[in-house]
């Protein structure tokens, strides 16, 4: 579901006396929905949207920016600032399908009640903007490729768990070394993804990808260092394609330069990754070995397929 369209304030709205002013915090992804929802009612008064976390908002005397985004506040009359319940109840009697809660906190204590309860909802609101944040679209990565990203976050955390295996059973001093420089740049992909992909958009089989990885860099591991070198050069060629079509999808998107250059960097590596351990293997693998890598290969196709649905 979207968050409510918020209607633009004027300037000249926030100084409209015969308005009631309602001062929010549009940074806020809480405040933004609720007042999406409020706008699209038609009020009994003429009401005025003001978003207090924009710095070109001129702001009623008498509090500071900070104080006016730490509270909910309305202006009444052009010179009465009410906070917190008592602007609630304000609001809520402007509105059709509102005015009941309006009615309800004219009881004796009610406004009191409802102060405390907002006040409570306060130390609550850092922990839930920062949820609905996570589950807000990201600028980032436009949504034709969540799933993609999704596949690519998938695929960096099997890769950084392949070396886990590999260095788990290999005791070969090369392997050791090699599998312990490209699990570092493995978890620098990972870092640079989860930082473009909220959480909420990762995939939710991150514990079988784990464990898969594992499978992947233990079982060669334990037949050798060929064995090794073969199995992350069947990985990365296949990851190579996987990033080279995301790349392409970018392209002319200049809105997206920023993720499709990051890309483009980690396919740098994992290239870099593919041709090492081509150079390392040597030989080309037998007949069995080869069996190995093409159930690597299809295992990697089916994983993506995957990972960008769940």
């Amino acid at each position: 579901m979207t968050s409510p369209e918020i209607r633009p304030a004027h300037p000249a709205e926030c100084a409209n006396p015969a308005a009631l002013t309602v001062l929010y915090d549009g940074a806020c992804p809480l405040c933004r929905r609720e007042v999406g929802v409020y706008q699209g009612l038609t009020p009994r008064q003429p009401l005025a949207w003001c978003d207090v976390s924009d710095p070109a908002t001129a702001l009623p005397a008498g509090a500071t920016r900070d104080a006016y985004l730490a509270r909910f506040h309305v202006l009444r009359g052009g010179t009465e600032v009410l906070s917190g319940a008592r602007a609630f109840v304000a609001l809520w009697s402007a509105l059709p399908g509102w005015r009941w809660l309006a009615r309800a906190a004219a009881l004796p204590g009610a406004t009191s009640g409802l102060e405390l309860a907002y006040r409570g909802f306060l130390r609550l609101r850092p922990a839930l903007q920062r949820l609905a944040h996570a589950f807000e679209p990201s600028a980032a990565v436009p949504a034709d490729l969540i799933a993609e990203m999704r596949s690519d976050h998938a695929g960096e955390t099997g890769a950084v768990w392949i070396y886990h295996g590999v260095l788990a059973f290999s005791r070969d001093a090369g392997v050791r070394e090699f599998a312990l420089r490209h699990r570092d740049t493995e978890r620098r992909h990972l870092e640079r993804i989860a930082e473009v992909l909220p959480w909420p958009r990762r995939s939710r089989l991150l514990v079988p990808w784990r464990a898969a990885g594992f499978l992947t860099g233990a079982l060669p591991a334990l037949c050798g260092p060929r064995a090794v070198y073969a199995t992350i050069a069947s990985v990365e060629t296949f990851v190579n394609h996987h990033y080279q079509q995301q790349i392409d999808r970018l392209a002319g998107r200049p809105e997206h330069a920023a993720l499709r250059d990051m890309l483009i960097e980690c396919q740098a590596d994992e290239c870099e990754h593919r041709d090492e351990s081509l150079a390392r293997r040597a030989t080309p693998p037998g007949r069995l070995l080869a069996l190995w890598c093409n159930l690597v290969g299809s295992g990697s196709a089916a994983a993506v397929h995957v990972a960008r649905r769940l």
